[in-house]
């Protein structure tokens, strides 16, 4: 897996390892939670499987608008 290094300020750093000692996560894991959660927030796709279902479900939802609305929006 590869890795990248990212810099704290150091009241950010004291409350994050605060967290970490009150709740027994690793840095790690609040990392891969946080990125999940900006991730499903800007709706990005995560693995080629996610990327596919929601290309799925848009074209579904595009097919089910009434024609009308289809030719509008073009």
């Amino acid at each position: 897996m590869p890795g990248k290094r990212v810099q704290f300020d150091d009241e950010t750093l004291e409350a994050v390892e605060a967290l970490s000692s009150r709740t027994g996560k690793t840095l790690q894991e609040f990392t891969d939670e946080a990125f999940a959660d900006l991730l499903a927030k800007h709706k990005q796709p995560v693995g080629l499987k996610a990327a596919l279902e929601q290309s799925v479900d848009t074209r579904v939802k595009a097919s089910s608008r009434p024609a009308a609305s289809r030719r509008r929006s073009r």
